[in-house]
């Protein structure tokens, strides 16, 4: 009997400790203010996601910016991407942890993936470099290639600024930050890519009348575009953070879907054709992309016809003041 006693208590304090390691580990990494890095969205697979986004960043990183310096004491792992799809995952994140745990503490990775607070999204937290640069890269790269390179990856936004995620915080966060593209001298087209996760204090229509308002006042001159803007200010909410970038390329590179920029450019539709077949659209709707691209594309529709008639309405009445 105090056998089976002593065993019960041996399994109760393993997944005591387990699950108070598991916490703290969580705990250390989480998104945060003043982070710089990149938020990708993904379907249903965070891990799987993590293990892609890993590679594809790594792989544009090397070109762009060279290789990493700090390197695994054991060698690359590539020569292990034969191996089944979970087993990349595990490797991939075992490589992190054992990088992250030999470089002491002292020197931390390039890419580090983190707890974003949200569902089907992840924070790869940068260091070092210009993650906005970054994204952009291989953007264009895949919108030129056509090569697929990823399969549960669908959107990756820069995050080149952050702060919390309270109105007047991001206000005037916002004021210095948007300088370098909208202040007088500079001006430009613009649109604004809104989207709150987690988070209930902010009002959406608000948030989006306060940014554009503040563009303006940074310089007349810049107007709203929501067909090709130049640039296209993302600002994500996730809980109590407040990420946001300036993007270029935002509408051709289809809001910076990787599995939308390799498509080829639909052809127009065939005015005779949709005559004589009324469905034709919503089959060929059906047949470009899975359910979650779909949901990802028409959420984000939604949020840019709100976006659309708010900027529109803030736009005419600097008009009117002119």
């Amino acid at each position: 009997m105090s056998a089976v006693q002593n065993e019960s208590r041996k399994r109760s304090k393993k997944r005591y400790v387990s699950g108070q390691q598991g916490k703290r580990w969580k705990g250390s990494r989480e998104l945060e203010v003043g982070m710089l890095g990149i938020l990708i969205t993904c379907n249903m697979n965070e891990r799987k996601c993590t293990a892609e986004a890993f590679n594809l960043l790594n792989e544009y990183a090397d070109k762009l910016f060279g290789p990493e310096k700090l390197q695994d004491s054991k060698g690359s792992s590539s020569s292990e991407e034969e191996e089944g799809e979970e087993e990349d995952v595990d490797v991939a994140l075992k490589k992190e942890v054992a990088q992250l745990q030999s470089s002491g503490g002292k020197r931390e990775r390039r890419f580090q993936a983190l707890d974003s607070g949200a569902n089907n999204v992840i924070f790869i937290r940068t260091q070092n470099l210009e993650p906005d640069k970054l994204v952009h890269h291989i953007l264009s790269d895949l919108h030129t290639t056509k090569k697929k390179k990823s399969r549960v990856i669908l959107r990756m936004l820069p995050v080149t600024g952050t702060c919390k995620a309270f109105q007047e915080d991001m206000l005037k966060y916002l004021t210095t930050f948007l300088e370098p593209w909208f202040k007088t001298p500079n001006s430009a087209t613009y649109q604004i890519a809104f989207k709150a996760r987690n988070s209930s204090h902010n009002k959406r229509e608000e948030i989006i009348k306060s940014i554009a308002g503040l563009v303006g006042k940074l310089n007349p001159k810049n107007k709203v575009d929501l067909t090709n803007p130049e640039l296209t200010i993302i600002v994500e909410v996730i809980k109590a953070v407040c990420c946001v970038s300036v993007a270029k390329d935002y509408t051709l590179y289809r809001k910076y879907n990787v599995q939308e920029v390799v498509k080829e450019d639909a052809p127009k539709p065939d005015a005779a054709k949709m005559k004589t077949n009324p469905n034709a659209a919503e089959q060929e709707d059906e047949h470009n992309g899975g359910e979650a691209e779909k949901e990802e594309e028409k959420k984000v529709a939604e949020d840019e016809k709100t976006e659309a008639q708010i900027e529109e309405k803030v736009d005419k009445g600097e008009d009117d003041g002119e």
